[in-house]
């Protein structure tokens, strides 16, 4: 086999980069060389097994990412003329420099999304065999300049506060969606949960206890492995804002006994038994903050989580006891919330005496 020859070309003949975009990448594994006196059954299964603990490796929402930032790729050199696989270093720079200053009306892309897009066509390179073309130099020059225009700042979303949620939730009254929605409010924010924790709940995984909720999360975006954190959820100072009541009032209004918590609700208020979507928090989340009276826009399913964070450092939590709940390894994020709670706290400028 050559330095160029895919390894999905080593027994079949030539692919295309149509058919290594839909079948190579999503696997995300190489094919198991052949051994002298192998059996032909054996390597099949040590390939299944190889593919799956590899993919296992990576979260749904990551393969997902690949996929697309993939796909995106591929069509971008179709259009132009070039070749996705093996693509040129120079090719690659191309793509991330017109992501960066586009050609038409669009924005530029966030230096975050450039970033997943090389990781996405290093992965699919290295899978198929491949040189990593975004490991060259003009890659990584052109990166640089891309950094230094666009920022690498973080564009973090708004934090939700707990007068926000008080007001969201006074409104809501006894229907099906109104008591969901006040659950996906009060428990996301008094748990800090990430969107994608909150939908994968399952009843079983709530237990409740004298002092409150005791919520049991298993995979999550920086726990793949599945240690698992548990999340105490204590009962609200107000019936109209307790994420304990509104978990009971949750589990009597819709009948559910076990499996998915929160689950859709559509406009004639049947409950369907699909779990909800993660992105279904998102739009809770933005539909009660517009109703408040914000772009709805400057809010997503993160600003719960972020709005706990940043209230508890607010009102004198310390990181230890905001990083139990959050689940974060490292100080550094959750510093950064602290820093957004002590905002006009003691004002350096009230010094000034201006």
């Amino acid at each position: 086999m050559t330095q160029n020859q895919p390894l999905e070309a080593a027994s079949e003949g030539p692919v295309t980069a149509r058919r290594d975009a839909a079948e190579v990448l999503p696997e995300l594994a190489p094919r198991t060389p052949a051994g002298a006196g192998a059996l032909p059954q054996r390597l099949a299964d040590l390939e299944a097994k190889v593919a799956a603990a590899i993919s296992r490796g990576r979260s749904a929402a990551t393969l997902r990412a690949y996929r697309s930032d993939w796909a995106d790729f591929t069509t971008w050199c179709a259009t132009v003329g070039l070749e996705a696989l093996p693509a040129a270093p120079a090719t690659v720079a191309g793509y991330v420099a017109e992501m960066a200053s586009p050609p038409d009306d669009r924005s530029p892309a966030a230096v975050s999304t450039i970033t997943r897009r090389l990781a996405a066509i290093g992965e699919g390179h290295k899978v198929a065999g491949y040189p990593n073309p975004c490991t060259e130099v003009v890659v990584r020059e052109t990166m640089k300049g891309i950094r230094r225009i666009l920022g690498v700042a973080p564009r973090p979303k708004k934090a939700v506060a707990t007068a926000d949620v008080r007001a969201a939730v006074g409104p809501l009254g006894t229907s099906l969606l109104d008591t969901r929605d006040r659950l996906v409010l009060l428990l996301g924010f008094a748990g800090a949960m990430r969107r994608s924790e909150l939908v994968g709940l399952d009843v079983a995984d709530v237990e409740e206890v004298d002092e409150g909720l005791l919520v049991h999360l298993g995979r999550s975006k920086t726990d793949q492995e599945g240690v698992g954190r548990r999340v105490e959820v204590v009962y609200g100072t107000e019936a109209s804002t307790c994420p304990v009541r509104a978990w009971r009032a949750w589990l009597a209004a819709s009948g559910i006994c076990e499996g998915p918590v929160f689950r859709p609700v559509d406009r004639h208020g049947r409950l369907s038994p699909r779990r909800l979507t993660p992105q279904a928090v998102a739009i809770v989340v933005k539909r009660h903050m517009a109703g408040l009276g914000y772009r709805s826009a400057d809010f997503a399913g993160h600003s719960l989580r972020r709005g706990h964070a940043t209230t508890a450092a607010r009102n004198g939590a310390s990181e230890r006891t905001i990083m139990r709940t959050t689940g974060h390894t490292s100080t550094a994020t959750v510093r950064g919330y602290v820093e957004d709670g002590e905002l006009f706290s003691d004002p350096a400028s009230r010094y000034l005496e201006l």
